[in-house]
């Protein structure tokens, strides 16, 4: 008799990588860290959360999860976006960019991160607040670029904050509830039923 291989649940290790990333970039922005300490976050950008959920993007295309493909795969690519630029930067390879430049990418990554919010409201809440959060991220720290100032961008920092906490709380609670076998960790049901 052929033994079915169950398959993996590769949305813990995107959200993991996508949680912590962005908690310790957006505690640069809000202020919490100094601005220094952005160049811890340049190789975790690339390793952590470019590679990690790049390859949990690959693995829900095989798994057939059209949402965890296209947010693993474009976040991933957006902390890859992140880390080349501060590295070229960096390396004197490109001059820094005009702010609004860097404000104007961030304000289209909230308008595709809005329209990847609609999809959220048929899955679970967890999953829900973190887009929703995340948009507000991506407006706030474009508003801080495109002259709205510093009291924009430390905003869309502490929101940054709370959305990565929220993607670590759902990589915990899938990752606990997979090993137990059944529900230990709630994530809130769909704000739209089936």
């Amino acid at each position: 008799m052929d033994e079915v291989m169950k398959t993996a649940n590769p949305a813990p290790l995107g959200l993991a990588g996508f949680g912590l990333t962005t908690v310790i970039l957006s505690s640069i922005n809000a202020g919490l860290l100094p601005g220094e300490a952005v160049s811890a976050v340049v190789p975790l950008a690339f390793s952590f959360g470019g590679f990690a959920q790049i390859l949990a993007g690959v693995l829900e295309f095989r798994n057939g999860n059209t949402f965890g493909t296209v947010a693993f795969t474009a976040y991933g690519s957006f902390w890859w976006w992140y880390a080349f630029l501060l590295w070229t930067i960096g390396s004197g390879w490109i001059k820094p960019p005009d702010p609004r430049g860097v404000g104007f990418v961030l304000l289209m990554w909230g308008v595709f991160t809005l329209y990847m919010w609609v999809p959220t409201f048929r899955m679970n809440l967890a999953l829900w607040i973190i887009f929703l959060l995340l948009w507000i991220t991506f407006f706030l720290l474009a508003g801080g670029d495109l002259g709205m100032g510093d009291p924009w961008r430390i905003a869309g920092g502490w929101v940054g904050v709370a959305t990565g906490l929220v993607a670590l709380y759902l990589s915990f609670a899938d990752v606990t509830n997979a090993t137990f076998g059944r529900i230990v960790i709630g994530v809130g049901k769909p704000i739209l039923k089936s």
